[in-house]
């Protein structure tokens, strides 16, 4: 019996000891998503010459499905100043990029964050990868938040649940719109003044949620930010599609040089009023006639357009006045050797061959993921005390996604009349050609149809692209447009949000 005794100690004490050592192999991170997990850290930040003490909070907040279940958790990184006692004036701003399918690393670290990735002036990656202060966050004015919708960042699917939970213009909005309602219930944040901001996709987004959050969540909004914005469901078809591009076919032929002298010799700015007249009043009109356009004016037309855009009139006339970005692209510098990006029309690219319509790779979303990814795994591992060893997902898989019944700008219109505080700005980049900046003006102008809420809608343009930014003036520039932006949408004590009769 004693000898029994002994063999199960020892065998017992080996299993122990066994355990323990392969305990201390594993990594320190986990490849597993806790969906409900987070980690403090705290920091400091100089902004406008006075320091600004803050802690950090990076982790994740479920999702529930309708039974509560635990569904996902949504990673986020939340930013909040902490010499602040009383947050019941202090703004919070909600923060997402878009894609569909990428990660806010853009704006946390590019943009609005308390620090900034180290690129060049005009936003090129350089080496050593990684961070610095970021003197123009906004961190001063307001805490932000930023979310990575799932399947971005470190947001996992943690059950079973269908992808049409998640991966839609409208799913999008719904689980999103109860994840924020989470989030500010945890961190006592309802009394606060709100404001979304979303880039690109993310406009769809904060458009759509504006509505989702004040209809579904009764959670009302000061303002909201669209960053380069999608066409967020608003009808362009036609001859209003195919001519509204020039405007900024103009303005990257200017960067480039490509311009008639005269034209060149004049500031940007100086030059685009004169496009957008003629892409309104006379190409329009013109390409709404098609091919029975009389070929004197025909031809009138596409000289106007070779002087605009830096292409041949030849050219112009054999695809009947119509440019399709993906060509411009290739065609504007194909005679040096080089294409120019799409998010960023400043950026070079070098293709296998100079003939073809299209590209072989957008040159600027290279550079910015060279710049971008390794800092942002350097940053949340070693400064934000984040330790996990699942991917980063800068783009993840979030297909097929769902597009249909995409009424974003509608959605964002009836929640500006729903609500008097609600107001907009729009800020785009006069180089992106993915998201050009005249279509964000179209956008701006069929908002509100009525004219009633116009001096509630107002825009802004840079001169970079996409990601504005990344070029330091431009970030200078757009940082503080948003602070501005925020203070005067801020409601003074006892305003009531209430429309006054003017009859």
């Amino acid at each position: 019996m004693n000898k029994l005794f002994l063999i199960l100690v020892i065998v017992v004490f080996g299993c122990m000891q066994s355990a323990s050592q392969t305990k201390e192999e594993k990594p320190a991170g986990s490849s597993v998503l806790n969906p409900d997990h987070s980690v403090t850290t705290e920091h400091s930040v100089t902004v406008k010459g006075v320091k600004v003490p803050y802690k950090a909070i990076a982790g994740t907040i479920p999702v529930y499905n309708d039974s509560g279940k635990v569904v996902a958790g949504v990673f986020f990184t939340y930013y909040e100043r902490s010499d602040i006692k009383d947050r019941t004036s202090r703004p919070l701003i909600i923060s997402f990029n878009g894609g569909p399918g990428t990660s806010s690393v853009w704006m946390e670290i590019g943009y609005t964050g308390p620090r900034l990735v180290n690129i060049d002036d005009e936003g090129y990656p350089v080496q050593p990868y990684g961070v610095k202060e970021n003197p123009h966050t906004l961190l001063d004015i307001a805490d932000i938040v930023y979310v990575d919708p799932v399947n971005t960042g470190y947001s996992r699917i943690t059950a079973s649940a269908p992808p049409s939970k998640f991966f839609g213009v409208n799913a999008d909005i719904r689980y999103l719109a109860e994840w924020i309602s989470t989030f500010v219930t945890r961190y006592s944040r309802w009394p606060s003044p709100k404001y979304l901001i979303g880039e690109s996709y993310g406009t769809n987004r904060v458009s759509g949620l504006a509505l989702e959050l004040q209809n579904r969540q009764w959670m009302f909004f000061n303002g909201v930010v669209l960053v380069s914005p999608t066409i967020m469901g608003i009808e362009r078809t036609g001859p209003v599609d195919m001519a509204s591009r020039l405007p900024y076919y103009a303005a990257t032929a200017w960067y480039h040089k490509a311009l008639p002298s005269d034209l060149q010799s004049k500031d940007l700015t100086d030059i685009l009023p004169e496009v957008e007249e003629f892409t309104i009043n006379e190409l329009i009109p013109a390409l709404t006639r098609g091919g029975f356009l009389e070929d004197n004016k025909r031809r009138a037309i596409a000289a106007k357009m070779s002087r605009y855009s830096g292409l041949s009139e030849k050219v112009i006339l054999q695809r009947n006045l119509y440019i399709p970005p993906q060509f411009f692209w290739k065609e504007l510098l194909r005679d040096k050797g080089y294409s120019v990006g799409r998010l960023d029309s400043r950026y070079l690219g070098i293709d296998r061959q100079e003939a073809g319509d299209t590209v072989d790779y957008n040159a600027e979303l290279i550079s910015w993921n060279h710049a971008f990814s390794p800092a942002m795994n350097h940053y949340l591992r070693d400064h934000l005390n984040y330790k996990t060893d699942l991917k980063y997902y800068m783009f993840g898989p979030v297909s097929p996604w769902d597009r249909s019944n995409d009424r974003t700008g509608e959605n964002l219109r009836l929640a500006m009349a729903e609500n008097p505080f609600l107001h907009v700005m729009i800020q785009s980049g006069y180089f992106d050609g993915a998201t050009d900046y005249f279509n964000a003006k179209y956008n701006m102008w069929q908002l509100d149809p009525s004219g009633k809420m116009k001096h509630r809608l107002s825009f802004k343009a840079y001169r970079s692209g996409h990601m504005m930014y990344l070029r330091k003036p431009d970030l200078a520039t757009s940082t503080e447009d948003l602070r501005e932006f925020i203070l005067k949408t801020l409601p003074k004590p006892g305003q009531p949000a209430q429309y006054k009769r003017q009859f």
